[in-house]
């Protein structure tokens, strides 16, 4: 019975490692697709939305302003509200911009990995060098975070929304490696996940502060060496 119940265990485990990759096939596919098949008004509207990205993640909703992006953009003030009402329309769409490119970044990085570990490990080196980060100006998820928190509800609202979501795919994650018995059930998942992603999205703003990498790369080195206690 054992024998039988550990090989439809394996059996489980193996077409769920092949229904993610082949999610993970399709999203980046559909991801592809997407920036072939936009109009020329799509285009010029995804332009200034990328352009005004990293205008957001580096000053903020409040510190960005209109002609800020009519600058960087050198669109015409009509073109720019032919393809948004006003500031807020903007913002609203840059914020899950933001909010969206690193978290398929993420994605891409972690989810080709086999394991838990290897995936969990991805996550956290993701996050290595904090000072040229994946878009300019930091962690877009913490910055939102912060300035998000008081004065933009529905800014607050989408990046809470954001944050459970990925506490709850890296709780998964290990919880899979558990059930698979790459990792002990002595491990928290749910407090573990908490932990890193609380200590690195820390770390991402203390070592911009201080302009160094160092105490991130010792930062995720003793959260590996944490969660290889784990390993079986």
């Amino acid at each position: 019975m054992r024998v039988m119940s550990a090989m439809i265990a394996l059996n489980l485990s193996g077409k769920k490692n092949i229904l993610q990759n082949k999610l993970f096939s399709i999203f980046v596919s559909h991801s592809n697709n997407n920036t072939i098949m936009l109009t020329k008004a799509e285009r010029t509207k995804q332009f200034i939305l990328e352009t005004a990205a990293p205008l957001y993640n580096e000053k903020g909703i409040s510190g960005v302003n209109i002609d800020d992006v009519l600058a960087a953009t050198k669109v015409t003030k009509g073109c720019l509200y032919g393809h948004f009402e006003n500031k807020d329309d903007l913002s609203a769409q840059v914020i899950n911009l933001l909010l969206k490119k690193v978290t398929d970044k993420i994605r891409m990085a972690v989810y080709p990995h086999k394991t838990a570990k290897a995936r969990v490990f991805a996550f956290m080196d993701f996050y290595k060098d904090p000072i040229q980060t994946y878009i300019p100006g930091g962690c877009p998820i913490f910055n939102m975070a912060v300035e998000a928190d008081d004065n933009y509800p529905a800014a607050k609202q989408k990046v809470s929304a954001i944050i459970r979501a990925g506490q709850e795919e890296i709780t998964a994650v290990l919880k899979e490696g558990i059930r698979n018995g790459e990792l002990s059930d002595k491990l928290d998942a749910a407090v573990f996940a908490f932990k890193m992603v609380a200590a690195i999205e820390g770390g991402v703003v203390m070592c911009r502060a201080m302009d160094t990498v160092k105490p991130m790369h010792t930062l995720i080195k003793s959260l590996k060496s944490e969660l290889e206690q784990y390993e079986l």
